[in-house]
């Protein structure tokens, strides 16, 4: 398997730019090479961290004293209305591809970057879709039983923004469990979109909630919304250099939802808590778009996405981070979490 000379540096394999040396980095091409790598490493005791696009991931400026696995598996493989997608295939390029066959179901989630074997992980979701609604299968390797399992959706505990795959851990809980090998996709033959669930892209369709649009109007008005807000990348566009959304939506109780105050977004969830908007509390606690005077600032487009201007480390978007987090418990008393994974840092 393609062993990298090193040192390789994450900061160049992470939408963020940040990130020190890894200590060994391989390159897996096809999933043997995946699970031998992983399972060597594991065999060893060796520290072990699957990269797909890095997207979703903030880096220590130390780097990672261990093995940082590559994943660039590839392959598209319909039958019928399913379609098996490998881990490291891209999933902007896959949502494109599906738009283009008349596949329906993944439409609203065009521009996110990264790899498809991470969607199931965080459950990834944008504009009234997630990915949980058209998952059918993720097909994985198990670290602790040494072996390979097929996870159907409804075994997967799916939730916002979460799922197995990113709660429970491997050994001492450094890392996952399970190592994403393939996600199979059930995704209807069709031209028109899902029923649009989310208030802002109907209003750019000019459809009511719950109607239906064109499937490719659907992912072109989703990419010109996320290309306004800094969440398409653009390498001339420092307002990209982000890992996205920096922290979760919160949900609250029934008591802490009626302590939030008039104005401040709610959206009951089917378990009872309330879901309320981090970029609203961000704003209204005084952090304005473009927020910070140092190379870590907020985007200048949208207060959810932490960015790096050009010469930041990662010290330096942590700092930025915390003093968010801080003021918004101050504010409002609700404590905001980071929705990408920390390696070898901590908020």
């Amino acid at each position: 398997m393609p062993e990298v000379p090193g040192p390789v540096a994450l900061r160049d394999h992470t939408t963020l730019r940040l990130g020190g040396p890894a200590r060994r980095w391989v390159r897996a091409e096809t999933t043997e090479e995946l699970l031998a790598t992983v399972r060597d490493c594991d065999g060893a005791g060796e520290p072990v961290l699957v990269l797909g696009g890095g997207s979703n991931v903030v880096v220590a400026d130390a780097g990672f004293d261990g093995t940082v696995v590559e994943v660039a598996t590839r392959g598209v493989h319909p039958d019928g209305e399913r379609v098996e997608v490998a881990a490291g295939e891209g999933w902007d390029a896959f949502v494109a591809g599906a738009v283009a066959s008349g596949w329906v179901g993944v439409e609203a989630l065009t521009g996110i970057p990264g790899a498809v074997g991470a969607t199931p992980i965080q459950n990834v979701g944008a504009y009234g879709q997630e990915v949980a609604q058209t998952i059918a299968a993720v097909r994985v390797w198990d670290r602790e039983s040494a072996v390979v399992r097929t996870f159907a959706a409804a075994d997967c505990g799916f939730g916002y923004r979460t799922s197995r795959f990113k709660t429970e851990r491997y050994g001492d809980g450094s890392g996952s469990r399970y190592v994403v090998l393939t996600v199979t996709f059930q995704l209807r033959p069709g031209s028109l979109g899902a029923p649009v669930a989310y208030a802002e892209l109907a209003r750019a369709l000019g459809v009511e909630v719950g109607q239906r649009a064109p499937a490719a109007d659907v992912a072109a008005a989703v990419r010109r919304l996320r290309a306004g807000k800094g969440m398409v990348l653009d390498a001339a566009d420092h307002d990209t250099w982000s890992a996205g959304s920096f922290f979760t939506n919160p949900l609250l109780g029934a008591d802490e939802a009626a302590r939030l105050p008039e104005g401040a977004p709610r959206f009951a969830q089917p378990d009872g808590t309330v879901k309320t908007s981090a970029a609203w509390l961000i704003q209204h606690a005084g952090f304005a778009p473009g927020h910070g005077d140092g190379p870590a600032t907020l985007s200048t487009k949208h207060t959810l996405a932490l960015t790096n201007r050009g010469h930041a480390t990662t010290g330096d978007l942590l700092a930025l981070a915390a003093e968010i987090r801080s003021g918004v418990q101050q504010r409002f008393g609700i404590t905001l979490h980071p929705e990408p994974v920390l390696v070898g840092c901590s908020l």
